[in-house]
């Protein structure tokens, strides 16, 4: 796996950098770390071992969503870290319990993607505007109904989720890139996700951490071209007022 640091707060951890970029990120806080996401199985030891060699421990493991490449260490880091806390959306923690149902308020399009069933259950539903440590929850729905973001307060860093992708060029989930289709793919509802992605940028990020690809730094010029094109792609679609 490839590790690398960026600014003073975010650790990225990549399985597969050069062909299927999967990222789990470790955020420092003053005595504690948290993790956001847990890749696929077999990354729990390194990801634990690598927490152990910035000699803090891990105190918060929290989901983006409940899609297999981001749960799928989930079971295992569980057992490596009994105490840490699970967190994930209210919306998601239906997904991850394996209910596929929507809400009627939903769009009612059947969630895309895959879903790994997992034992361990979450010990915290989280809310829009709560905070974990610096870090505030934004809601990020789309790619999955009830995917969440999580903004660093202190440095301006934003872990998307799959809100965006930057493989190979930071891109809206739902937009399909030849060159790395699986995102679009495994989009629950376009227009939404679009959404989403405007309201992102609204925070002003100054780095953009995604599940899959490099981190961007200085976001913003990429975050609207990506935008943009999304919002391009619909309206050929048919679908810029969200069918």
């Amino acid at each position: 796996m490839r590790v690398t640091q960026h600014g003073a707060y975010l650790t990225q951890i990549t399985r597969f950098p050069r062909f299927f970029p999967i990222n789990t990120y470790l955020v420092r806080e003053e005595a504690c770390l948290t993790l956001i996401d847990t890749g696929i199985p077999g990354m729990a030891k390194e990801i634990f071992q690598i927490a152990q060699g910035m000699g803090l421990p891990i105190t918060s493991i929290v989901l983006t969503h409940a899609h297999g490449d981001h749960v799928g260490s989930l079971d295992a880091l569980h057992t490596l870290l009994p105490s840490a806390e699970v967190a994930i959306s209210a919306r998601d923690a239906r997904l991850l319990g394996g209910d596929m149902g929507l809400l009627p308020n939903e769009p009612q399009t059947k969630p895309r993607g895959s879903f790994q069933k997992v034992a361990t259950t979450p010990t915290r539903l989280l809310g829009i505007g709560e905070h974990i440590g610096s870090l505030r929850v934004v809601a990020a729905p789309g790619h999955t109904p009830g995917q969440i973001a999580l903004y660093d307060e202190r440095d301006g860093s934003l872990i998307a989720g799959d809100a965006f992708h930057t493989r190979p060029s930071v891109t809206v989930a739902g937009t399909l890139r030849l060159a790395f289709p699986f995102p679009a793919i495994a989009t629950w509802h376009y227009p939404t996700a679009l959404a989403s992605a405007r309201a992102l940028r609204e925070l002003r990020p100054t780095r953009l951490a995604t599940g899959h690809g490099d981190v961007a730094e200085q976001p913003l010029d990429a975050m609207d071209a990506a935008i943009a094109a999304a919002a391009r792609d619909l309206a050929q679609k048919g679908l810029a007022h969200g069918a």
